[in-house]
């Protein structure tokens, strides 16, 4: 890449996209206790955005951190300390992290940050690590991380590592954000919880079994998140994603979306956004390395 392009890079903004789960299912349980899962990745262009400062120092640290998570906790910096480390890079870097995906919302923010600063240090700091190696630090830092840095919706199994790209309609969505927080771990332990799912094809999810096996727990856990599902079922078929709190309905048509905002706007924290098949941080990045 040639150094006018790196100084560029250096001065842009990076995406770091918010992920819908179209279906999930739990299918079984490792030794270890994780859960194997099956379920759908699609991104949608609601973004935290990303800005990186280089620092002569050597150090990694954040230009302000977020309200009850210790720095050395933050994602970002995890992810860039984990590239130093594995690489022997003696770079810095000051990241600055600007938060619009809800926390605790099921849109997986924290690992998109994660993975946003994963991919785009890659390059700034010239260390040529493959997408594959990328993807497997990742893990280490989150079950979602490896689903943001392979960048294409997928059908993913295992704990939501091993990812098979899909190519599925790309729509309007209204999101609900309901003012609840839903602890995930207690979430997984619920003696309710069906952990013992038939596995599906990915035929039979694009033919319509696109159950996720958290939402009726977590609906009848939260009374916001049910009547948001409620609310939004009007207009639309209404989902869960991931364990929640954030719940969606997707449209082929423009109008109707926009109808369905307008009238939940007034009572919840809504969002009109747009899924996508590519996610906006690849499609940024692939702009840059076409020059």
């Amino acid at each position: 890449m040639s150094s006018q392009n790196k100084l560029i890079m250096w001065s842009e903004r990076w995406p770091a996209p918010a992920k819908l789960n179209l279906m999930l299912r739990i299918v079984g349980r490792r030794s270890d206790g994780y859960h194997l899962l099956q379920t759908v990745f699609q991104f949608v262009d609601l973004c935290d955005w990303i800005r990186f400062h280089p620092v002569n120092d050597g150090s990694v640290t954040l230009r302000k951190t977020i309200p009850g998570v210790l720095e050395s906790d933050d994602l970002t910096i995890r992810a860039a300390n984990l590239l130093k480390a594995e690489t022997g890079c003696e770079e810095g870097v000051c990241i600055e992290v600007e938060k619009n995906l809800p926390m605790g919302g099921g849109l997986g923010g924290g690992s998109s940050d994660a993975a946003t600063t994963l991919l785009v240090l890659n390059q700034l700091w010239d260390l040529n690590l493959s997408v594959e190696k990328l993807m497997q630090l990742g893990l280490a830092l989150g079950a979602d991380v490896p689903v943001f840095i392979f960048g294409n919706s997928s059908w993913a199994e295992g704990v939501g590592e091993k990812l098979t790209k899909i190519i599925l309609p790309e729509k309007w969505v209204v999101l609900i954000h309901p003012d609840c927080h839903v602890n995930t771990k207690e979430i997984f332990l619920d003696n309710d919880l069906t952990r013992d799912s038939n596995s599906i094809t990915i035929d039979e999810f694009l033919a319509g079994n696109n159950v996720n096996c958290f939402q009726e727990i977590v609906s009848g856990k939260h009374s916001l998140i049910k009547e948001a599902l409620f609310d939004l079922s009007l207009y639309s078929e209404s989902k869960l994603t991931g364990t929640g709190a954030c719940v969606f309905g997707e449209f082929s048509v423009k109008q109707n979306a926009v109808k369905c905002f307008d009238n939940l706007n007034k009572k919840w924290n809504t969002f009109l956004i747009n899924s996508t098949n590519i996610s906006p941080l690849h499609s940024k990045l692939r702009g840059f390395n076409s020059h």
